[in-house]
């Protein structure tokens, strides 16, 4: 049975991507743990130190978060009536990317589903910082869902890699669980700068394709492209559900998102986003 984290500060953006975890996991057995981490606006250090059966505030807006909880939870249920679900609901005084990070120890969560606002403009951001701060600091598998996004079953999904890394299988178990129960095909997609597949590269290739060889598995190529350049174009041309990568340190990846100037990456997305955690 899958565990997964679905936080929510209860926008629409959030729900979203509840709906959409919950469609896209509909053939796999889940305990869905609806996540709300809250901090008063307003309350006293001793709360924060825990005492908070002295101040009203705190309890107050923890009961509003728990009902809140219980509602989505009651909708969920009536909305998918999916015998092989089942829903648990926690509300959390803590920060988001803190509390998401114990829980994720405490639950032993296989993936956590979040919304995203994502970019809508040439000087934003491509995800919310809070985004970002997740596929940086929890090790675990993340899957960052558009605002806008309608559910598409995932058919064609992009793993851009640059191959110079030695994956391994414990690397890709929620992506192999998510590419067989949805009959995807995986586009594993390499730019190069003009020149062929070095020794390394190759090796890592066939890796790649012996943890996949039960699935739908294609190797693509584009030469002397920009990277984010090449990831739109496929993503327009092959009509792509989900976008993967996996966060290896310095790889292309980190240069690619865990900058500062992650304002210039130069393509904002429109589809969900999977970010895989590297090996240990």
């Amino acid at each position: 049975m899958l565990s997964v984290l679905l936080p929510t500060d209860f926008s629409h953006n959030a729900e979203n991507a509840i709906h959409y975890a919950v469609q896209l996991l509909e053939h796999e057995a889940c305990t869905f743990y609806v996540f709300n981490a809250y901090t008063p606006v307003i309350y006293h250090v001793e709360y924060v130190l825990g005492y908070p059966a002295q101040f009203g505030l705190g309890d107050a807006v923890r009961d509003t978060a728990q009902k809140n909880l219980d509602d989505l939870v009651s909708k969920l249920n009536a909305t998918y009536k999916n015998n092989k679900h089942q829903f648990k609901s926690y509300a959390r005084f803590d920060t988001l990317v803190l509390g998401i990070k114990e829980f994720v120890a405490a639950h032993h969560i296989d993936i956590i589903v979040m919304g995203t606002k994502g970019a809508t403009g040439a000087k934003e951001v491509l995800f919310g910082s809070n985004t970002v701060h997740v596929f940086n600091e929890v090790r675990c598998p993340v899957l960052a869902v558009p605002s806008k996004f309608s559910f598409e079953t995932p058919h064609e999904i992009l793993f851009p890699t640059d191959l110079e890394v030695a994956y391994k299988e414990e690397n890709f178990t929620f992506l192999k669980t998510l590419v067989a129960s949805n009959h995807a095909r995986l586009n594993v997609l390499n730019v190069s700068a003009g020149f062929e597949l070095n020794e390394k590269q190759n090796l890592n290739k066939e890796k790649l394709g012996s943890i996949f060889k039960n699935t739908a598995f294609l190797f693509h190529q584009y030469k002397s492209m920009e990277l984010t350049h090449a990831i739109n174009e496929f993503q327009v041309k092959h009509k792509i559900n989900l976008l993967v990568m996996v966060n290896n340190k310095h790889s292309f990846f980190e240069n690619l998102f865990f900058r500062k100037t992650i304002n210039q990456i130069g393509f904002h997305l429109n589809i969900p986003f999977l970010v895989l955690p590297s090996a240990k």
